[in-house]
């Protein structure tokens, strides 16, 4: 279990998971939440919560249940509590629904499992409410399509204070880190000010257009992770489930209908690069020459990304083959480990895909802001 253990401890690192010197953040003051629910100081200020704390366990439950999805997208419940302009997620649970590719609705036996869940959870003593959802979209990003967006606006009508989790777990396989994003939609006539540009997420040609009309009605939340000592136990527990999931798959046999339609998506957005840019000649010249190289540049990022994220999955599949295809006893005449020609043909082709993407990555003037 020693692999396990230091695969937890990377899933800590690479997610800046902080641990909690005191157990405070699990109390819970009932009277001081009413108190807050009172004062509705978010009917005042859209922008009230500005930052999300998810418990370690949360987010693997989360993770686990959108994983078990596969390409059907997967809904849950988070519940927590209030602290200032902090949101704190404790736990999570499933919902028992019918998903699709594209969307997500509760039905009337979710309705009745949800209400009979917080019920008997209750009389184990939790006293913390449900302040938020979470749904998945495989492969195609984190953040709120117009659906999602109705979704919220009517919780956060009558369910407030309300949160929506979106997170990606075939993006959360090829990249290692959990791709996961928290959002809070405006009031209904409202408009927002231009904050300038936001941090940048490959977005499909085929959702471009859902994504684009409905961005401006949602902003996101800053997110942190949190464990204390109470998690400990069971968190070990849950993590040796996830642990044989993750050591018995691999992202580039997992996800390799993701990646094809990444590159056939790249491929799209190229050509339609190329259209535009030899219908619009004219216009270069009049000055709209930096919007098409701003194209490009988001198609390098694309390229970028998934050329790392392929590296990433070989290299993965180099070390499983070394540690499970091979003998630990040294040999007389061999060296410790005996590599095979395949061993060798993986570990050059991760060489030359990390090496093109670094390619990408100063192929254009724009792209040197990939990660910025």
């Amino acid at each position: 279990m020693a692999n396990a253990a230091d695969a937890l401890k990377r899933f800590e690192v690479e997610n800046n998971i902080q641990q909690v010197d005191h157990d405070s953040l699990f109390k819970y003051n009932e009277v001081q939440y009413k108190q807050f629910l009172d004062a509705k100081p978010w009917a005042k200020d859209p922008h009230y919560f500005k930052h999300v704390k998810i418990s370690a366990i949360a987010l693997l439950k989360i993770v686990m249940h959108a994983r078990s999805g596969g390409k059907l997208e997967v809904m849950g419940l988070m519940m927590g509590k209030i602290e200032a302009h902090t949101m704190i997620i404790m736990d999570s649970f499933a919902l028992p629904v019918e998903g699709t590719e594209t969307r997500v609705n509760a039905q009337a036996e979710a309705y009745e499992y949800m209400v009979e869940y917080l019920d008997l959870i209750r009389k184990t003593g939790r006293l913390e409410n449900a302040i938020g959802w979470y749904h998945s979209h495989p492969g195609y990003g984190c953040w709120l399509s117009g659906i999602d967006v109705s979704t919220q606006m009517v919780n956060q009508q009558y369910s407030e204070p309300w949160l929506g989790i979106v997170v990606d777990p075939t993006r959360t396989i090829s990249a290692g880190k959990v791709e996961i994003g928290a959002f809070r939609t405006y009031p209904e006539g409202y408009k927002p000010p231009n904050d300038g540009p936001s941090e940048y997420q490959t977005i499909p040609m085929s959702k471009i257009e859902d994504f684009g009309v409905h961005c401006k009605q949602y902003y996101p939340l800053e997110i942190s992770y949190f464990k204390s000592s109470l998690d400990s136990q069971l968190l070990d527990k849950l993590w040796n489930k996830y642990w044989v999931n993750t050591l018995s798959s691999s992202p580039i046999f997992t996800n390799r209908d993701y990646i094809t339609g990444q590159i056939g998506d790249i491929s799209e957005k190229l050509e339609q690069a190329e259209s535009q840019l030899s219908n619009s000649k004219s216009s270069l010249l009049l000055g709209d020459k930096k919007k098409e190289e701003s194209q490009l540049d988001r198609i390098v990022k694309d390229s970028s990304k998934v050329t790392i994220e392929q590296a990433q999955g070989i290299m993965s599949q180099v070390m499983k083959n070394l540690v499970f295809n091979h003998s630990c006893k040294p040999q007389v005449g061999r060296s410790y480990f005996n590599w095979s020609m395949i061993d060798i043909a993986m570990t050059y082709l991760c060489y030359c895909l990390v090496h093109q993407g670094f390619y990408l990555l100063i192929s254009s003037e724009g792209a040197k802001n990939i990660y910025s």
